[in-house]
């Protein structure tokens, strides 16, 4: 494959974890995926700690936007090799068509914007989600996808939930 693989991540508000899976993808991988992200009922915005930490990643903070997921389901939208869901509502819901018939996976992770948390216990929180989810995207990353079929894919995009739940 010559052009980077596209993967979606979504969640309900498209705020803050499937907004990290975006950036962490994209700056993680060096040019081998581009992430996208969205929601199911997004809130419109991006929290202000999770812009804070991804602008320490060096992703482009001008390309962060809280969306819905309709956007991915249009003609013209780009190509989607892998959708992940981040949250269980998300996972449950019913999705919009995705052309080309992506891998997909549920990667759950807590809503931290629902703990009623101090802004240091979030931003405690939110580190740790990116941890979380660098674990996952790194070993994304490492997967030899070129050399697998749609259904090694897709159980190895969940054998990497399970294995990075367990540590």
């Amino acid at each position: 494959m010559n052009r980077p693989y596209n993967i979606l991540f979504l969640s309900t508000g498209n705020s803050v974890r499937s907004i990290f899976g975006e950036a962490l993808a994209t700056t993680l991988s060096h040019g081998r995926f581009i992430g996208y992200s969205a929601g199911s009922k997004p809130l419109g915005f991006v929290h202000p700690l999770a812009i804070k930490l991804i602008k320490e990643w060096g992703y482009p903070l001008a390309v962060l936007r809280s969306k819905s997921w309709e956007e991915y389901g249009k003609e013209g939208a780009p190509h989607m090799d892998f959708i992940v869901t981040l949250c269980d509502s998300a996972a449950g819901e019913q999705c919009p068509y995705w052309p080309g018939h992506p891998s997909t996976a549920h990667w759950g992770f807590q809503d931290l914007s629902e703990l009623g948390l101090s802004e240091q216990e979030q931003l405690d929180a939110f580190r740790k989600l990116e941890l979380g989810l660098r674990n996952r995207i790194d070993l994304l990353i490492d997967l030899p996808i070129h050399q697998l079929d749609h259904l090694q894919i897709k159980e190895a995009l969940h054998s990497i939930h399970k294995n990075c739940s367990s540590i």
